[in-house]
């Protein structure tokens, strides 16, 4: 019997739907899906920028605000003689919509270990993990050739006059040797893991035309 009644049930729901569908019952259902759908899309764009303001990931919780908060309070993307901040989504957000949607699916794993695993909620167990995450955050900064700091940071517009010597003698260097920002310009924000650094890491190159597109 209730395998009779659970073949009958497509049936029931096409019925059910054409009869919303036809008469003066069509106007309200796309009345109430017009209306559903501005709300669903409002919810979606107003999680998406409250995800990536300060507040939300610098203090939401105590993994970020007791270790990565604390570090880069005071450093030159935080305090600087002109104002002009970069905060945590500036460095670690994608920009562009594709990976920010990707990125932001991505950060169920920060709930999975903020809620489950616990595997960073005091200073030591942070410590511990701290060079496998800076390897994955180098790897993909590298992957596609420090993409968000080339959202602040053009290149076409630095001033070569207003740079010291040194700092111009290493930008051709990079240059010429097919490096990314991240190469040299890190721990500008966060403590230093011991181990290899960002030049160490192997990434493959090929990557990097294909992800700098999005």
């Amino acid at each position: 019997m209730f395998f009779i009644e659970e073949r009958q049930m497509p049936k029931r729901v096409i019925t059910t739907v054409r009869r919303l569908v036809t008469g003066n019952s069509a106007i309200k259902v796309l009345l109430a899906g017009f209306a559903i759908g501005i709300v669903g899309m409002s919810l979606f764009g107003t999680s998406m920028i409250y995800t990536g303001t300060e507040q939300f990931c610098a203090n939401n919780c105590h993994e970020m605000a007791n270790n990565n908060t604390r570090e880069y309070r005071d450093t030159i993307h935080d305090k600087n003689r002109t104002g002009v901040r970069a905060t945590c989504a500036d460095c670690h957000v994608p920009h562009a919509p594709v990976p920010l949607y990707i990125a932001k699916m991505g950060a169920l794993n920060d709930l999975w270990s903020h809620h489950v695993t616990h595997s960073v909620d005091t200073p030591e167990k942070f410590d511990a993990q701290r060079p496998m995450m800076a390897t994955r955050v180098w790897t993909y900064m590298k992957g596609n050739d420090s993409r968000e700091c080339r959202y602040c940071h053009d290149e076409t517009k630095m001033d070569p006059e207003k740079q010291s010597e040194m700092a111009k003698a290493r930008h051709i260097k990079a240059k010429k040797e097919h490096m990314t920002c991240i190469d040299c310009h890190y721990g500008i924000a966060h403590k230093v893991p011991e181990g290899p650094g960002p030049q160490e890491l192997e990434v493959d190159k090929a990557f990097i035309s294909r992800s700098s597109i999005f």
